[in-house]
């Protein structure tokens, strides 16, 4: 890959192979699928470089919570944005019956 000769950082060019989640069904998976793809593995390798950081420092374990959890907090994030944009222009969002 291109990208991998350019990094004069041993670290850096480690975590972004390690940070090819493609195919992962883990939330680290789902958050590399929803970004834009040339964002993506710059992106997964900073988050991590923050997990590998948290890990070391405060002697945290990582656990995969999985994709569903990061859908599901995706979804909520949007569906807070979504209602403070309607509040903020006089509006309130309305849930359907239909959840199809």
């Amino acid at each position: 890959m291109a990208w991998a000769l350019r990094c004069a950082n041993r670290a850096a060019q480690a975590l972004r192979l390690a940070a090819a989640l493609r195919s992962s069904q883990s939330a680290l998976g789902a958050c590399y699928r929803r970004m834009d793809n040339l964002k993506a593995v710059t992106a997964a390798a900073h988050k991590l470089a923050r997990l590998i950081y948290a890990m070391l420092t405060h002697g945290q374990e990582y656990t995969d919570r999985g994709q569903d959890y990061f859908e599901e907090r995706y979804r909520q994030r949007v569906l807070h944005n979504l209602a403070q944009k309607a509040r903020t222009m006089g509006m309130q969002l309305v849930p359907s019956d239909n959840t199809a």
